[in-house]
């Protein structure tokens, strides 16, 4: 039985050179929709590009504002100003010398304290300076206004001890606002360094691909305009509290956008210029372009969409919120790419090629016509087609071994202090504390109790090991808080000093338990959880927080989202592709190739990120990301690959399909791979650890994907297979000549 043809892929153009209808789509009709809607897209982008500058008004760093409002952190960073009456963050001075300090430093050192409490960011009195056992180091507490620009006051700061502290001491602004206005001057080039390195990527890239001048300027005016209007949107969903915005989740957004809608950009183009070669006129050519590639682009765009709002399901805000900004920005660059790039190039014309004009040429051969035609995809397809079932076994074995090295991979999380990969004072003013005072210092694990139960709760604390010392907030304490040991409560000054009460909210008191360890490291979080297991184990309603129970739940809220995502990812994206494949057996085998795809990605950067970039670990999210990313995304390329099968298969049969769609797809589909591979690649450029983590297993997931499981895996395995790949659809029940 010979098979019907079906309208091709490639937009429905007439075969053999048959004319084009004439539109019925009146002259003036094609001028005005296409203006309106390039100044649609010009005013919209007109108001969101200013918001890149404004980005910082809306977004926070603070890692307790992700964290679930069911987390013992969340719970006592709520109500700890209750307690202490403010709401100040804590910047820790350190200042040592090499040798003993001497009355004259020290009162240098104590004139400049007091000297810090004129600057504007400063809320609150500043600490008296407080000297170590060993007479080598003063630090002092310096309150800082939670709505002030931390990097601002901090380098304030600094200018100030420079011209203030004798020559010899050495100043580190550290704790909680140290590490903040770290993470701030990080992220500080995300709106200039990451774009401007972005861009010139897929620049470089599409002037490569095309040879033309105009053409990659329009392709990038496309990813702009989407970015600049997706930009504009979350920014006002930011600032009405509906979504949560972060530096992070800001650099993932710029670099999904750009890279997506070059991605549909390319598809959409490759269409035109075909068309153009089998139609004289713009209009049609336009129509037939956007009819092949609207399906192909929903499919991919809705997929990724998918994959991504499945973080919703995170109990991580970060991640949660992640999911529809993300979802957000790929929305816009589906609707620039089949929106406005058409637009533009129908008013554009040929011109938009120069100076590679494709030549109306209707008697010429059908592009999918014969593999041969295709140059170097050609005669890869046909190369896979001589011995596939070899190609699919040898490359599935490789990627297998690959996947070895995920096991090496830490992903239980990394100190606070080695989130910044440049130089850091916050992180050389952690080590100093460590050396001359406890180092918990100034970020002491807060325990909410009830008044009750405050001295078993101090014993048990002070029982601890890793636990240097326990007071209690106080608010008829000069210092704010009184010391609490195993005599309970104990006045400070001198003979006769009354002993301060503790301030009781709602019944409950706030102790404040000074760690032995740097708040940020591994022995601090085994301190905490150890503490949270006895006070369970003793039947204390004990509440623990602070920097070290934050990071001990975000941890955990990170590696219980990974395990609930990464099935409900496959599940939903499985599903989609079978839908749009009508078959079970295909989706199934893409599925598994990606999986195998992004375990060979997870484990190659495991042994590059402890080998050779000696990164200290990594967060508990970038697995979770890396997979949803990879999959959400490397399963487009499969897509693309897999729908223009199908419909080749419909016509030639399933082997013929196979090698026909490779060879046609294999151009666009690489291009679209290096663009994607770059732009995530300049992630790398933010010296912050998750983003070049990500950047690289990203990168490199995207290239193993184009170059090795959609060139040689998945054609091999379906020519192979065969038509049984189809089961259970109509097309695998065909008898195909």
């Amino acid at each position: 039985m010979v098979s019907r043809t079906p309208a091709p892929v490639d937009g429905g153009r007439p075969r053999g050179g048959d004319a084009p209808r004439a539109s019925r789509t009146p002259r003036v009709l094609r001028i005005v929709i296409p203006a309106l809607l390039i100044l649609g897209w010009l005013v919209a982008a007109g108001i969101g590009g200013p918001y890149f500058g404004r980005v910082d008004e809306v977004s926070s760093n603070d890692r307790t504002a992700y964290l679930p409002d069911s987390a013992d952190a969340t719970e006592v960073a709520h109500r700890a100003e209750d307690f202490t009456g403010s709401e100040a963050i804590p910047a820790i001075l350190v200042i040592t010398a090499p040798e003993t300090l001497d009355e004259q430093e020290l009162a240098a050192i104590s004139d400049a304290a007091g000297a810090l409490d004129g600057l504007d960011a400063v809320t609150g009195e500043v600490s008296p300076p407080l000297t170590s056992e060993d007479g080598k180091a003063v630090q002092i507490f310096v309150p800082l206004d939670p709505d002030a620009d931390l990097g601002a006051a901090t380098e304030q700061i600094d200018v100030e001890l420079a011209a203030d502290l004798p020559a010899g001491l050495t100043a580190h602004v550290t704790g909680p606002a140290g590490f903040s206005a770290d993470l701030g001057a990080a992220f500080a080039g995300i709106d200039g360094l990451l774009l401007g390195v972005a861009l010139a990527a897929v620049l470089v890239i599409l002037l490569i691909v095309y040879r033309s001048l105009l053409l990659p300027l329009i392709v990038l005016a496309t990813s702009m305009f989407a970015l600049c209007t997706a930009l504009l949107t979350i920014w006002h969903l930011a600032a009405a509290d509906v979504l949560l915005l972060s530096g992070q989740t800001q650099g993932i957004l710029f670099i999904l956008v750009i890279g997506a809608a070059t991605d549909y950009s390319l598809l959409y183009v490759a269409r035109y210029r075909d068309e153009l070669r089998h139609t004289r006129d713009r209009w049609p050519a336009t129509v037939k372009a956007l009819r092949g590639t609207l399906e192909p682009v929903l499919a991919s765009g809705g997929t990724v969409i998918a994959g991504l709002l499945c973080l919703l399901l995170s109990d991580l805000k970060s991640n949660s919120t992640l999911g529809p900004v993300a979802a957000i920005g790929i929305l816009f660059a589906m609707a620039a790419a089949l929106t406005f790039l058409p637009a533009v190039l129908l008013l554009t014309g040929r011109s938009a090629f120069w100076p590679r004009r494709p030549r109306f040429a209707p008697d010429a051969e059908d592009a999918g016509s014969a593999p041969s035609a295709h140059g170097i995809w050609g005669r890869i397809a046909l190369a896979v087609r001589r011995r596939p079932r070899p190609i699919w076994i040898l490359t599935a074995v490789v990627l297998a071994l690959g996947c070895l090295g995920a096991l090496r991979l830490d992903a239980s999380g990394v100190p606070q202090s080695d989130l910044v990969l440049t130089e850091s004072s916050a992180r050389d003013g952690q080590v100093a504390l460590g050396e001359h005072f406890p180092g918990g210092s100034g970020s002491p694990a807060q325990v909410i109790v009830a008044e009750g139960s405050l001295q078993d709760t101090a014993d048990l604390l002070l029982a601890q090991d890793g636990i240097d010392a326990v007071t209690v907030s106080a608010e008829d304490s000069p210092s704010g808080a009184a010391p609490v040991t195993a005599d309970g409560l104990q006045a400070q000054g001198p003979p006769g000093t009354p002993v301060p009460q503790p301030t009781v909210v709602d019944g409950d008191v706030l102790l404040q338990a000074t760690l032995s360890d740097a708040p940020d490291s591994a022995a601090a979080e085994r301190t905490v959880r150890e503490v949270r297991a006895r006070i369970a184990s003793e039947g204390l309603d004990a509440q623990v927080g602070g920097v070290t129970a934050t990071s001990v739940d975000t941890n955990d809220a990170s590696a219980h989202d990974r395990a609930l995502i990464i099935p409900v990812v496959l599940a939903v994206i499985l599903l989609i592709l079978m839908l749009l494949l009508r078959s079970v057996l295909a989706p199934v085998l893409l599925i598994l190739t990606t999986v195998l795809s992004f375990g060979t990605a997870m484990g190659v950067s495991a042994l590059v990120f402890e080998h050779i970039l000696r990164f200290p670990g990594a967060d508990p999210a970038v697995p979770l990301f890396g997979f949803v990313f990879l999959v959400a995304l490397g399963i487009d390329y499969n897509i693309f690959l897999m729908t223009r099968v199908r419909e080749e298969s419909l016509a030639h049969g399933t082997r013929e399909g196979v090698v026909r769609g490779l060879s046609v797809t294999g151009g666009v589909i690489t291009s679209a791979g290096l663009v994607l591979a770059a732009t995530f690649a300049a992630l790398g450029v933010i010296p912050i650890l998750f983003l070049a983590q990500i950047a690289f297993i990203v990168a490199f997931g995207v290239l193993l994907d184009t170059f090795v499981v959609r060139t040689l895996l998945v054609p091999a395995l379906a020519l192979d297979l065969g038509r049984v790949i189809w089961w259970p659809s109509a097309l695998w029940r065909r008898d195909h000549r």
